[in-house]
């Protein structure tokens, strides 16, 4: 009978010590699991007709992928990207940035086409110290903040860079008068300031008026009809896919005659512009500000590019890319974001804050950057990587030599 009570204890206990090796190996395979760094994107993917929140998730996804493939971060941390939508309502950006202060291992956040949006989420980035990359966003004053250090880092376009472009290109093509037509956000105040001071410091450019329409607006003939009226050669034109739209089908069914070129503000390229614009955009000289063009890329960069945006998405082709600027320059500036967190040695927010202004040269999509950014440049790219485009009668914006 002792003998079997014996035998019954040893294999309970023997059961009992197994169980416990199970936990302590299971617990030690957890702990081996690496924690992912995160990565935030708090864009418009919410708005009607917009693209412009997916071009950068689309960039950044494969930016992500080919980091990923390579080891990840931190000596083997992968990175995790976490989206919000905001639907262009800078509320629901300010409550974003507020959930993405408080998640743990989340270094940035990275933001999308909206300048107003993102302006007024400066002082909760600010109270939070949450380092944040713009991808798109181009008002001044989303880096010229007044921030101390400055959280804020940019790989995009500047208005201050922007309108200077636009009205050379203007003058460039035989048109020095034009008429300014911008949207009356904080967006088209900083346009309108950058083509002021330009004008006042070139005699050659004479801006014959402005004319402001708001967001939602349903017809810009009108204004357009003002301008033409006040001496514009041509149109400088600050909007989005939707009012755009809407003027361009308006110019198109006016006689030829009354028709003037316009240059674009590239707001136009973050959304369903074409679709909606329809065959009146054929109709119309119509020219749009860009940064980047995938048809103009180095050859090598781009063959990687495609090699690794095929492996998280359907694009197999150029042509198959909607929001070209905003896929390549979240795609530079997540690759120079990992190499901050490496050379930081950390997630700490500040510590990735200060290496981004000691990554000393990345070689990227766009070009090489030598160096990214500095303490006093939180600008990643400048004036010699802007050009003009137009689109094909196939609706793909290609470069032009203007």
């Amino acid at each position: 009978m002792l003998n079997l009570i014996a035998s019954r204890l040893s294999k309970a206990l023997a059961g009992m010590l197994a169980g416990i090796i199970l936990m302590i190996v299971g617990s030690v395979g957890a702990r081996a699991e690496p924690v992912p760094v995160r990565i935030g994107l708090d864009a418009e993917f919410g708005l009607d007709n917009s693209t412009s929140a997916q071009a950068v998730e689309l960039g950044l996804r494969t930016a992500i992928a080919e980091i990923n493939r390579a080891g990840g971060v931190l000596k083997g941390r992968p990175i995790e990207l976490v989206t919000k939508d905001h639907r262009s309502i800078p509320a629901r950006g300010i409550r974003n940035i507020e959930e993405f202060a408080r998640m743990p291992d989340l270094v940035a956040v990275f933001g999308g086409r909206f300048s107003p949006v993102i302006i007024e989420e400066l002082p909760t980035l600010k109270a939070t110290r949450t380092l944040f990359m713009a991808t798109w966003s181009s008002a001044d004053g989303i880096i010229d903040n007044g921030m101390q250090p400055n959280y804020v880092y940019r790989l995009s376009l500047r208005d201050s860079l922007a309108m200077p472009k636009l009205l050379q290109t203007a003058h460039k093509r035989g048109l020095p008068r034009v008429g300014l037509l911008l949207t009356n956000t904080s967006w088209g105040r900083s346009n309108l300031a950058a083509a002021e001071k330009f004008a006042a410091a070139n005699k050659n450019i004479t801006i014959v008026q402005t004319a402001w329409y708001n967001w939602r607006d349903q017809t810009l003939v009108a204004k357009y009809k003002a301008l033409r009226s006040a001496g514009a050669q041509a149109i400088v034109l600050v909007a989005n896919d939707d009012e755009a739209a809407i003027l361009v089908r308006e110019v198109a069914a006016l006689p030829k005659a009354e028709r003037i070129p316009i240059l674009s503000h590239w707001g136009v390229t973050g959304g369903e512009f074409v679709r909606q614009a329809g065959p009146a955009l054929n109709e119309v000289d119509f020219s749009v500000i860009q940064t980047f063009s995938f048809f103009r890329a180095d050859k090598k960069q781009l063959a990687r590019f495609m090699a690794s945006v095929a492996t998280v998405s359907p694009v197999r082709r150029i042509e198959d890319i909607h929001g070209p600027v905003g896929v390549a320059h979240a795609y530079d500036l997540m690759h120079i974001l990992a190499k901050a967190i490496d050379l930081a040695g950390s997630t700490d927010r500040k510590a990735v804050r200060d290496a981004l202004e000691k990554v000393r040269v990345h070689r990227g999509l766009i070009k090489t950057y030598a160096p990214p950014f500095s303490p006093t440049r939180h600008e990643a790219l400048g004036e010699r990587e802007l050009l003009i485009a137009r689109y094909r009668a196939d609706g793909v914006l290609v470069p032009t030599d203007d």
